[in-house]
């Protein structure tokens, strides 16, 4: 398994940088999103605990579960199904007020499930590209989220 972490600092209140990353109809905004589905409302919130969303990300096709909703705090989700096939033990992003702004991070664990090659193929080639597409969803996040203070 491959743990992976963003980072990033957005200057904006921490209850609009959750709301604008917690709920993925706003990944398309950013060009490495193609397409994103609400399948199954929240309970607590359209995208809160149990909500299933279906992602096309340039990376492949993702159905996903939230398993956990701490609004404006953190969410969980878990990766259920996806193209190419994975092995997830699940994913976390959190936000924390800082001076300034908001910090995020957020963290994915799994593996590509091949039958040979699936931890090299992670390290070497998913690794780098989901650092990058978490990245750009975060800058798109502090873009528009910054845009809205001036």
């Amino acid at each position: 398994m491959t743990t992976i972490t963003v980072e990033r600092t957005i200057e904006a209140p921490v209850a609009d940088v959750f709301d604008w990353v917690a709920t993925a109809r706003n990944y398309p905004r950013s060009w490495v999103v193609l397409r994103e589905r609400l399948a199954t409302p929240g309970t607590e919130a359209p995208y809160g605990v149990g909500a299933v969303r279906i992602l096309l990300w340039v990376i492949g096709w993702f159905r996903e579960r939230i398993t956990a909703y701490d609004a404006p705090r953190s969410f969980d989700y878990l990766v259920e199904r996806s193209f190419p096939p994975s092995r997830h033990e699940g994913g976390r992003i959190e936000f924390t007020e800082v001076p300034g702004g908001t910090h995020v991070v957020w963290t994915t664990t799994g593996i590509v499930a091949l039958p040979i090659g699936g931890a090299f193929v992670m390290r070497v080639i998913a690794k780098p590209f989901i650092v990058f597409v978490f990245g750009r969803i975060l800058d798109r996040a502090a873009r528009e989220l910054t845009q809205q203070k001036r």
